[in-house]
């Protein structure tokens, strides 16, 4: 199953078009993308015995499938490449930090650059579709609704600012935690624990690689936060990038005016966009 966020309604997505989930249920389901994860195991047995009217087309603006998470949990140098690359050693445990939901959007195709220096991040976006407290590892992906395409955009200037770093902050400017296009339930899935992802800049490739490699899988995350808070439905887990970022470059290299930048993650999605200053996203375009 495969859902997307349009103009602030979930639908389903049905070959080459969508059904309006909270019209074709007569309403038992909202249209509110956050709360359908509320009534995660009513809305799976209802998908999959419905009679679904015939799909419209895919219209309208593509927002996150998790626009309002209660908790956003990210978690850093979970790749060896990448650890390695950021001069820090593997770490033992999940290193866990959040990025403020005022960040999150969908796929948008413009993005303001903020003062600093903007660095990529492609990631696999897990979004959990029942909560709890010690959830054990081997049934951790029973309680994930989907998976989606993130970017844990990351501005590093502030991140190193002062005497300890300022992880949360500097990955939560406006726009900088993109999700989407879609939400894909773990059974259109061959292996969940091997996606390829990747990340281009101007169509050169700058990141890529397989959720394999994660030094801490999905289900370890899982099990781990849910050691110490309360994971609740429609939760978000940005689960970590591989090599490639700005900053492990010699010389280091960070987003630019004009740049476009492709993420992807093979089987669940893909989406562009382009980065632009303050100044130049505010002119209104000429007629």
């Amino acid at each position: 199953m495969r859902l997307i966020n349009l103009d602030g309604r979930i639908h389903l997505v049905t070959g080459d078009g969508v059904v309006d989930v909270a019209k074709a249920s007569e309403q038992r389901f909202g249209p509110d993308p956050q709360d359908l994860y509320q009534h995660w195991d009513a809305f799976q047995e209802w998908a999959r015995t419905a009679a679904l009217p015939a799909p419209s087309a895919r219209v309208g603006t593509i927002g996150s499938p998790a626009p309002l998470p209660r908790q956003v949990f990210a978690v850093g140098l979970n790749y060896d490449d990448h650890a390695t690359e950021s001069g820090l050693s593997k770490p033992e445990h999940p290193v866990i930090f959040t990025k403020f939901v005022s960040s999150i959007t969908g796929p948008v195709e413009t993005v303001q650059l903020p003062a600093g220096s903007v660095d990529w991040e492609v990631e696999l976006v897990v979004v959990m579709g029942r909560g709890g407290r010690n959830i054990p590892e081997d049934r951790a992906w029973e309680f994930v609704a989907g998976v989606s395409v993130g970017q844990d955009l990351s501005e590093r200037d502030l991140q190193l600012a002062g005497p300890a770093p300022q992880f949360s902050l500097a990955k939560s400017h406006a726009g900088f935690s993109p999700i989407g296009p879609e939400l894909v339930t773990v059974d259109e899935l061959p292996d969940p624990d091997d996606l390829e992802l990747g990340a281009e800049i101007n169509g050169e490739t700058v990141q890529h690689s397989r959720t394999s490699q994660l030094i801490f899988p999905v289900s370890n995350l899982i099990a781990y936060l849910s050691d110490t808070v309360e994971l609740y439905p429609g939760d978000v887990i940005f689960t970590g990038t591989p090599s490639g970022v700005g900053m492990g470059r010699n010389p280091k290299r960070f987003l630019a005016p004009g740049d476009e930048l492709r993420t992807y993650i093979t089987g669940v999605g893909e989406f562009t966009q382009r980065f632009v200053t303050a100044d130049s996203a505010s002119v209104a375009p000429r007629s």
